[in-house]
């Protein structure tokens, strides 16, 4: 049992050090994630605001956590310094959201003026409730040092008291316009899906955050009213600040990741798509695309539709028009849809090019009594994935090929 009782501390100190490295490592993916667009649009307001937020909630992870807090004190020689600069930067992080929002709800538009006002009194009012911080500190007389329950131990310890009381109202205010403001956006219209998703997970991280001032307080106040909730302050509330905090990194990751990797697959689905036809004009030119070790997938997407591209043209002297007009007719008699018999009737025409005889470079062409009308390429280049999937249906193909070559009153439409 003793030694049960000997690992409970350690094991509790590992508990709580998860709620602070987990979503320190989460924000700093965030922060990694916007960092080059951060940079490259620096004069975007909205941008400057994310980049200040993820970066200052980073800082509060890293240095409310016990083993920084004791580092701060030891170095500085000050016994719990450590509470007015983590108040200080969990102050700053609260201005930072409402700074987003402010940025967020009205960006470069007409209300400017009102944008740099509104700007202007967040940055007042949260600088001095800064200064009320290092003031009221240097005031109280705190010389027993707290790594995690320091808001309960001075919870009624004067000038303590009110550095703590004012530090969880700014954060509460803040919290809750913050969440509020994001919900409401959630429901406007014509947001793209994985920005709705990540207001989502805005919305709901900026309403926990509420959850950590409540059980702060309740704890604070059951203090002053001479009962024992510490467990609210020293292990709910940094697990729900954790939370919240993870919920607000994979709101801003969402959207970004979310478009990026959509579309990835999407190339990813059109090369996939082009494959048959880019097999055919292979073989139809005796060439390939040009190839580069690690291309990536947009490169390699261009290169393969230039590729095509450049071998229907290079086919298109061969195609047959009646032979694409009849196929069209037998594709609708077979009962295919518009599209579906337009792509049909192409394949069957870039086939017959592709396999029919070819003259011998510079011989004449071989007369005819009438001659063919001019090819048309038009469709061929523009629906090129449409003609690819056709290839991948060899039974319609040669449904069509059979009924196109059938006698012209067997083809009609209408039959």
């Amino acid at each position: 049992m003793t030694h049960v009782l000997a690992l409970e501390p350690s094991r509790l100190l590992s508990e709580l050090n998860i709620s602070f490295w987990l979503p320190t490592v989460v924000l700093t993916a965030a922060l990694a994630i916007k960092l080059p667009s951060i940079v490259k649009m620096w004069r975007d307001p909205l941008l400057r605001a994310v980049g200040g937020l993820l970066l200052f909630a980073c800082a509060v992870f890293v240095f409310a956590a016990p083993g920084t807090i004791a580092w701060t004190n030891r170095v500085t020689g000050v016994p719990n310094i450590s509470s007015p600069w983590v108040y200080s930067l969990l102050t700053t992080l609260c201005a930072s959201w409402l700074l987003l929002i402010i940025a967020w709800r009205n960006g470069l538009t007409d209300s400017a003026d009102r944008t740099r006002r509104a700007t202007r009194w967040v940055v007042a009012v949260y600088a001095a409730v800064i200064v009320a911080l290092w003031v009221l500190f240097a005031l109280a007389d705190t010389p027993v040092e707290r790594l995690r329950d320091l808001d309960t131990y001075y919870a009624s310890t004067p000038f303590m008291r009110e550095q703590i009381l004012l530090y969880l109202i700014a954060h509460t205010v803040a919290s809750t316009v913050t969440a509020r403001l994001v919900w409401n956006w959630i429901r406007t219209d014509g947001l793209d899906a994985w920005l709705r998703w990540g207001l989502r997970l805005l919305g709901i991280g900026f309403t926990t955050n509420l959850f950590f001032a409540v059980f702060k307080l309740t704890a604070v106040v059951a203090r002053w009213t001479g009962h024992d909730l510490d467990w609210l302050s020293t292990n709910l509330a940094p697990s729900v600040a954790c939370v919240a905090a993870t919920l607000v990194a994979i709101g801003f990751i969402v959207p970004h990741a979310g478009q990026y990797l959509q579309e990835r697959w999407r190339v990813r689905v059109r090369l996939r798509r082009l494959r048959p036809l880019y097999a055919l004009m292979r073989r139809a030119t005796n060439s390939r695309e040009p190839f580069t070790l690690r291309a990536p997938a947009e490169l390699r997407l261009l290169r393969r539709e230039t590729f095509i591209r450049d071998g229907l043209l290079h086919l298109s002297r061969h195609l047959d028009e009646d032979l694409r007009a009849r196929s069209y007719d037998a594709a609708l008699a077979l009962g295919f849809e518009h599209g579906r018999a337009r792509a049909l009737a192409a394949a069957v025409t870039i086939l017959h090019a592709a396999d029919g005889p070819r003259p011998a470079e510079g011989a004449a062409d071989p007369p005819s009594a009438e001659q063919s009308p001019e090819p048309d390429t038009t469709y061929l280049l523009r629906e090129i994935e449409a003609l690819s999937e056709a290839l991948r249906r060899p039974d319609d193909i040669k449904a069509v090929r059979a009924r196109a070559a059938a006698p012209a009153e067997s083809v009609s439409a209408h039959d």
